[in-house]
């Protein structure tokens, strides 16, 4: 039956659209977690929705799995195949943006990369705001399935707030088209919604319509040393209140910063105990911005919550800046065992919750070095936990550890990588039976036969 379903999708497709699977790219055989390389049955390379269509219903009638995938840069093994299902890979749906100026919106097939896009908005003096590292590689359909985040969360919101509207395609291969272009439209139930954040489980996002925002004039970017996360939050505060156009509010512990400066070979503030802040704002009058952000850090400096601090002469400066804060993928490179969390935590239990953490880990084996950042403006941590010197220690018990102390601190086990495969049992943490209850109901009402993305997100 298997080989069956291959046949009738290069025969209904077209054998440049379907690789066979020991034929297929190695490429499409993993993403970017750790979890050793899949063959799938085959892999689906559509250029248009109705070919994702067609994909489907094959499948569907046979009974056969579909995993989609987008770039493949993936956390939570959401993208990894299965032997035993046909891979619907989006990559070739990427044909150039559509960017409509006066409604300041953007259509883009699903394989569209994230700097695509944003390269298609800033040609027109746009810009769209969701932004992190693997800009590159990403597409803009993972990006909404997983409901994407990054680093200007705080002023812009995460990928569900860009979204107008989106085409999918059904388990059954029925094409839903809500491809609304209109920033008002109260009309009923809200039916992108079950596509955004929900990994491919009860539909395939082929397109969608996003939001733009005015392109700035300039950003000004600086870094200050403060002592611990209470006075990260009284800066934030503040230069919330004065600067209006504050669009980063980035934290780095010392462990972190330490990493960083050395991978780097620079180290713009000294090393120091205490959290150094990254801080970017985005206005029209680039040269007011760093004056009026200099002058704020200067009065907190003499009020003595800030004890250092320097604001990026560049451009160039400025991406050096930003450079320390994405050295996290320099760590893969220096430790050998690692195990990485994407967590969101409430403002007033962050420092006790890295504490609690510190002192689980410590506890298994006092060698384990635990390296923590994030995006402190919208609560979301980055833990990354290095066991080089803790050969005896697995990934299984810091993983519980970590998670443990986010239930205690009421807590979200993942702010923005999603659920995927490898935290689907630990799902329970974050949301209540009722919750878990409802989201099978969704899932058995859009995909009864349950061949959507098998095994992620919901625990089994």
């Amino acid at each position: 039956m298997d080989t069956e379903v291959v046949d009738r999708l290069v025969a209904a497709l077209g054998a440049d659209r379907v690789q066979r699977g020991t034929d297929s790219d190695p490429r499409f055989h993993r993403d970017w977690t750790a979890a050793a390389p899949v063959v799938p049955l085959a892999v689906v390379l559509p250029r248009e929705t109705r070919e994702v269509s067609r994909a489907l219903a094959l499948c569907h009638a046979a009974g056969v799995p579909v995993v989609p995938q987008g770039g493949l840069t993936g956390l939570v093994g959401g993208a990894q195949p299965q032997a035993d299902a046909v891979v619907i890979n989006l990559s070739r749906m990427n044909a150039p943006p559509r960017v409509d100026a006066v409604a300041r919106t953007v259509t883009a097939q699903a394989g569209v990369t994230l700097q695509a896009l944003q390269e298609a908005a800033d040609a027109a003096g746009l810009m769209f705001p969701v932004d992190f590292g693997a800009r590159g590689s990403c597409q803009v359909g993972g990006a909404i399935s997983t409901n994407a985040g990054g680093v200007q969360v705080m002023r812009f919101g995460m990928m569900r707030a860009q979204v107008l509207g989106l085409e999918a395609v059904l388990a059954d291969g029925e094409v839903i088209d809500s491809m609304n272009a209109l920033m008002k439209n109260n009309t009923g139930h809200d039916l992108k919604q079950l596509f955004i954040g929900t990994e491919g489980t009860l539909g395939i996002v082929t397109q969608a319509v996003l939001r733009l925002a005015e392109r700035p004039a300039g950003r000004s970017v600086a870094l200050a040393r403060v002592p611990d996360v209470t006075a990260a939050y009284q800066v934030l505060r503040r230069l919330g209140r004065a600067l209006p156009g504050l669009t980063a509010f980035e934290a780095m512990w010392p462990d972190y910063y330490a990493f960083a400066t050395a991978a780097l070979g620079e180290a713009p503030l000294p090393l120091d105990e205490g959290l150094t802040l990254l801080i970017e704002l985005q206005g029209p009058d680039p040269q007011g911005d760093d004056e009026r952000l200099t002058a704020e850090l200067a009065e907190l400096m003499g009020a003595g919550t800030v004890a250092d601090a320097t604001v990026a002469q560049s451009g160039v400066q400025a991406e050096r800046f930003w450079a320390l804060r994405e050295a996290n993928a320099e760590l893969m490179r220096h430790f050998k065992r690692l195990s990485g969390y994407d967590v969101s935590i409430a403002a007033g239990a962050t420092e006790a919750f890295v504490a609690s953490c510190r002192a689980a880990l410590a506890a298994l084996s006092p060698p384990i070095r635990l390296l923590c950042f994030g995006h402190l403006g919208d609560g979301n941590l980055h833990l990354v936990v290095a066991t080089d010197d803790a050969p005896g220690v697995d990934a299984r018990q810091v993983k519980r550890c970590v998670h443990d102390a986010v239930g205690a601190f009421r807590g979200s086990i993942s702010a923005e990588h999603g659920i995927g495969r490898d935290k689907r049992d630990d799902l329970g943490i974050t949301r209540n039976a009722a919750e878990i209850a409802l989201m099978r109901r969704l899932k058995a009402a859009l995909d009864p036969s349950h061949i959507l993305n098998p095994g992620k997100l919901l625990p089994a």
